[in-house]
């Protein structure tokens, strides 16, 4: 067969894979990816990018409903849920394009079907069920010496809680409503489950959120999380944490769910609909990974910082690889693991330097250890805090509810963690994962002059919070 020999070949193509694709061309590999459903795989078509466009719509209809808080003038405020979901596919389309660009760009092949590895160097791909993009290659057999997998992950099925995809739901079928649920079940409060309430509920539905844990957004900082809770049950969301769901009955148009928290009698409360957000696991199967004794550990491929796994040759990155499932983490460790076969010694992937986002409203965004992770990891802290109602922009943008929250190592002034929330802190985390990759101390971050009047001057305020000499509050 034409073409069916490779230095690289990278099963799937989310953003970890397009990207490592794009890398591995530009170091000179002869690189191919496979792929069987759609080009950007599932945060492209069906994740970080739509839900954005989706809660882009939200936001301004929030913004439309509170005109008067800004001196303006809007009666009559509706929305029309089609064009809503409309303009969401169609982000997503673009984006999907441009991967095809890209790969046709630096001369990547496209093969189309599904993978499978017969052995170390070998990859069997078989018929897809969806339609190949033009010039892709097909069902065969391939060679490559280097096989990344970057199949990423699905959503996680708890027993008795299984989406049907009409009235218990997956993300897959909550960024498609044929139309806004009255009432709404959402089950888990991670990220995925939080931004879907923070939407539906914007757009007029009544939201309840079910989380086992005693915490909200389980692996924020304690403090940011509880805020966020507030926030949230302000605005009109029911929050039940330390609660579980043991049961999910379905009648012809809604769902009669069993409520437990554990002190007496579970109760039952019917919703229009049900989203099931109770986390992702790994595509290991039918990869052939048993056969050959490639490693996993809880539904995700073991690694090493170099997306290495135990069979020589064969490699794993992105979700597959284990958490934090965030494209983000894929694309680097991507760029990471084909500059560690083209040996040019890139840094290992550092785990704790991966900055995480929330896009609900409002934003939360973090990087580095929790409060608490510090201190059981016993270190001395010094924490500082800032809040948006003493920031000027925040108060002119009508913002003013938030705050900015860092932890120092007491001993040697370094910046361990990172911790907001408010209006537009996911773009502004960005600038604490840089000062934490370059090892900046307090010192460097109080000598650093932030432009005014704009919402990053908290994140210097904060800091000077930690070392007492706070200016603004």
């Amino acid at each position: 067969m034409a073409d069916s020999s490779f230095d690289i070949i990278i099963i799937g193509s989310g953003p970890g894979g397009y990207v490592t694709a794009i890398r591995a061309a530009q170091l000179g590999f002869k690189t191919a990816i496979v792929e069987k459903s759609y080009l950007g795989g599932i945060c492209l078509n069906w994740g970080c990018i739509p839900t954005k466009a989706l809660l882009r719509s939200a936001e301004i209809y929030h913004y439309m409903q509170h005109a008067k808080d800004y001196g303006l003038s809007a009666e009559k405020i509706s929305y029309d849920p089609k064009a809503v979901v409309q303009r969401s596919r169609g982000v997503a389309k673009r984006l999907n394009d441009g991967v095809g660009f890209l790969m046709k760009k630096n001369k990547v092949t496209v093969i189309w079907g599904a993978a499978s590895i017969d052995a170390p160097g070998k990859v069997t791909v078989k018929k897809s069920t969806v339609e190949a993009p033009k010039g892709a290659l097909g069902e065969g057999a391939y060679q490559a010496e280097h096989i990344i997998l970057a199949t990423g992950a699905r959503p996680r099925v708890l027993p008795g809680l299984e989406p049907d995809k009409k009235l218990i739901w997956t993300y897959f079928e909550a960024m498609v409503p044929e139309k806004m649920p009255k009432s709404l079940l959402v089950v888990g409060s991670g990220a995925i489950g939080i931004e879907f309430a923070s939407f539906f509920h914007t757009m007029g539905a009544d939201v309840t959120v079910v989380e086992v844990l005693p915490q909200i957004l389980p692996v924020e900082d304690a403090e940011i999380a509880g805020l966020a809770r507030k926030r949230f049950e302000k605005q009109g969301i029911k929050i039940l944490s330390g609660t579980k769901v043991t049961k999910l009955e379905k009648k012809s148009d809604s769902v009669v769910a069993t409520i437990d928290d554990g002190k007496g009698k579970p109760q039952t409360v019917e919703f229009e609909r049900v989203i099931s957000a109770v986390g992702v696991v790994g595509n290991i199967e039918h990869l052939g990974l048993e056969k050959l004794g490639v490693k996993t550990d809880r539904g995700c491929v073991v690694i090493d910082g170099y997306g290495k796994t135990n069979v020589p040759g064969i490699y794993a990155i992105g979700d597959v690889a284990g958490p934090p499932m965030l494209a983000h983490k894929a694309e680097h460790e991507g760029v990471v693991c084909v500059e560690a076969i083209k040996g040019l010694h890139p840094h290992a992937m550092d785990k704790n330097l991966i900055p995480g986002c929330t896009y609900c409203h409002p934003q939360i965004a973090s990087v580095g250890l929790t409060e608490a992770k510090a201190k059981e990891g016993g270190r001395e802290i010094r924490v500082g805090r800032f809040p948006f109602v003493g920031n000027g922009k925040a108060i002119a943008l009508g913002e003013d509810q938030g705050l900015v929250k860092v932890i120092f190592d007491k001993k040697t002034g370094q910046l361990l963690g990172a911790h907001m929330i408010g209006a537009e802190v996911t773009e502004l985390i960005q600038g604490y994962v840089v000062a934490m990759n370059l090892e900046t101390t307090e010192e460097e971050l109080m000598h650093t002059v932030f432009p005014h009047p704009t919402l990053s001057e908290m994140m210097k305020e904060a800091v000077l919070d930690a070392y007492g000499r706070v200016l603004n509050t």
